[in-house]
């Protein structure tokens, strides 16, 4: 038997602005609403092949570099016309060190979160 991730857990502090975003992103929906936390994931709703996220107000703000990072990938479009939605969306290029050289792109949310749009493109669920 094993575990399968089901919420991803992102703190933050304005949760209505990163639910906006991110829902924007991967085409999610608003699930649930809590006083402190905004519940996003796919149309299907909790328990499918895809985890949900749970924006969760923390007025403190963010110190260094998160420990784990959300990567996405195109379904419908190139990296390069992703790039530009993304960018309209509201991240912006985040520069952790890379070269110039990788096959992805690393950007952040609105609230400074990093995330990497990788090259390939998957099949939408």
């Amino acid at each position: 038997m094993a575990c399968r991730i089901s919420e991803l857990v992102l703190n933050c502090q304005d949760p209505e602005v990163l639910a906006r975003f991110w829902c924007e992103v991967l085409d999610f929906v608003v699930l649930d609403r809590e006083e402190d936390s905004i519940e996003i994931g796919p149309r299907e709703g909790f328990g499918g092949p895809q985890p949900t996220i749970i924006l969760s107000r923390h007025d403190e703000p963010q110190k260094g570099t998160l420990r784990l990072h959300i990567d996405v990938n195109a379904t419908d479009r190139d990296q390069d016309a992703e790039l530009e939605r993304l960018l309209k969306l509201g991240a912006r290029r985040a520069d952790v060190g890379q070269t110039g050289e990788e096959s992805w792109h690393v950007l952040a949310d609105p609230e400074g979160n990093e995330f990497c749009l990788l090259r390939t493109r998957l099949a939408p669920l």
